[in-house]
């Protein structure tokens, strides 16, 4: 008479090789089987992974602007309705790009668009900070303020000084901080300022 052993099925003894236990029902049990609830608390293991990506856009709209040459438009536009654009467009021809951002937000904001045929575009535009700095020669700047003192980068390279304008837009932030400064035209100026 020959005696075979039953053997587990393969899904039981592979969740034993891994350390896993299996109910009843043969469904995982543990932190495997509770994904996060729905206010967010933890219960088990998480169910997306990776570190997140900071939205980029604030709105994201569609237009008709019919007048534009090109393919892709950047244009700031400026509280007192002012647009600094980048590209060679004429300036009528972006008002409908700007107007349908103003549905969903206010300037100054910092806009891109897309042609998606003849005449539709898509625009998106995120909020951004302006301020005016006087006495800066140069297209791009960095201020960092730590304990050890102020590093002015202009261009990327390093000058001596500072620049009150940038100090101020920082020390919003706290005592260490680092502002990063774009010449939009003239003495205005895009300025982003994190905490250090």
């Amino acid at each position: 008479m020959r005696f075979f052993r039953r053997q587990k099925p393969l899904h039981e003894r592979l969740a034993n090789a891994g350390g896993m236990t299996l109910g009843a029902t043969g469904t995982p049990t543990g932190g495997s089987a509770e994904p996060p609830g729905w206010e967010g608390e933890p219960r088990g293991e998480p169910g997306i992974h990776g570190v997140p990506r900071p939205r980029r856009w604030d709105t994201v709209v569609q237009v008709d602007a019919p007048g534009l040459r090109g393919d892709v438009v950047h244009f700031v536009a400026l509280e007192d309705g002012t647009l600094v654009v980048e590209e060679d467009e004429p300036g009528a021809a972006l008002t409908p790009l700007a107007n349908a951002v103003e549905q969903a937000l206010r300037a100054p904001y910092r806009a891109e668009a897309v042609r998606h045929d003849t005449a539709s575009w898509a625009v998106a535009a995120s909020r951004i900070a302006i301020a005016t700095v006087a006495d800066v020669i140069g297209d791009e700047a960095e201020l960092t303020s730590t304990r050890e003192g102020k590093v002015l980068r202009v261009d990327g390279i390093t000058r001596l000084g500072s620049v009150r304008a940038l100090e101020k837009v920082g020390e919003a932030e706290g005592t260490e901080y680092v502002v990063r400064a774009t010449r939009l035209d003239g003495d205005l100026w895009e300025v982003d300022a994190s905490p250090l």
